[in-house]
């Protein structure tokens, strides 16, 4: 495979990064850190994914003038966040497209999780040829379960 080098320009207080290639012309490492998800009802939002995920609120910002409130969410075993933010002057519900994004949960007992998930009424489709399910958050959001 050829490397090909990679160069922009990114303006940050009048310094320019032109170069994101370090010195052995290898990428810069990135691991994902959080996904964000906008809802409407942040106490409602919480509760279903403590409930259906076992999400625990990790960090909370609170704008000052009460804009919006942003809560990261995190599995007990940390890594990756599920960034939740409320906008408050947002008074509509969420235009998700065609909703083919999701993020995907791997399940430590999946037999165990879909009857969870099927006593939570969340559950929106099966694939039961591929083995997987996806759930629905109160805000339209789906996210895939896999065993």
């Amino acid at each position: 495979m050829a490397t090909m080098s990679v160069k922009c320009a990114v303006r940050l207080r009048n310094f320019y990064i032109a170069d994101i290639m370090n010195k052995e012309d290898s990428f810069m490492k990135f691991r994902p850190v959080h996904e964000n998800y906008n809802v409407r009802d942040l106490a409602r939002s919480i509760d279903f994914y403590g409930k259906a995920l076992g999400l625990k609120e990790v960090r909370r910002i609170n704008a000052d003038d009460g804009s919006f409130i942003i809560v990261y969410l995190q599995s007990e075993d940390g890594g990756f966040q599920l960034e939740l933010t409320h906008l408050r002057d947002f008074d509509r519900k969420y235009d998700l497209g065609d909703n083919e994004f999701h993020l995907a949960f791997r399940a430590d007992d999946f037999e165990k999780a879909h009857a969870l998930h099927r006593d939570m009424g969340c559950i929106c489709y099966e694939n039961a040829e591929m083995g997987i399910y996806f759930i629905s958050d109160p805000d339209g959001y789906w996210l895939e379960i896999v065993p």
